[in-house]
């Protein structure tokens, strides 16, 4: 099972996290740190596993990261998922931000946060893969911003108020 997910940026400020096991606001913010403090201390030439994350996170949690431009991507995990199926994973979500947002950048993570959440929701839903395909998820996520934007909250409340009260 997927654990969390994280997009930290150069200077340890988190961009996205979720979390799928639930944790204290606190405890968050202390894996997130934990977490920066661990890949900013590594080279670039070693591997992107990372086995043994001590008493933070558990005895059996694993961590898989990509690092792209000025963001870090991480996936936490437990013994159950497969470590090259997570990196596999995290190139699929960028690939779909990239396709999104025509090359992704850190602003578009800053000032689309709800569009990130739909995307990542669309991959991963309550820690648990379900698309992997990233025109797949380019589709559903389309579906949903169409429906959005057909549904607008004006136009569901001038249609509910009866006639008389509208006046």
């Amino acid at each position: 099972m997927i654990k969390a997910v994280m997009v930290i940026n150069g200077l340890g400020k988190p961009r996205l996290s979720k979390f799928y096991e639930f944790q204290p606001a606190e405890k968050q913010q202390e894996l997130i740190r934990h977490v920066y403090a661990v890949l900013s201390g590594r080279p670039d030439n070693v591997s992107n596993f990372i086995r043994s994350l001590g008493t933070v996170f558990g005895p059996d949690t694993r961590l898989v990261y990509k690092h792209y431009a000025t963001l870090y991507f991480v996936f936490l995990f437990d013994n159950s998922e497969n470590e090259l199926a997570m990196l596999d994973l995290i190139q699929v979500f960028v690939e779909t931000l990239d396709k999104c947002f025509k090359s992704v950048c850190e602003l578009d993570v800053v000032f689309n946060y709800s569009k990130m959440h739909t995307i990542l929701d669309e991959i991963i839903l309550g820690g648990q893969v379900l698309e992997t395909d990233s025109v797949e998820v380019m589709r559903a996520v389309e579906e949903i911003s169409k429906l959005e934007s057909t549904t607008s909250a004006g136009t569901m409340i001038n249609k509910s108020i009866p006639s008389w009260w509208a006046r």
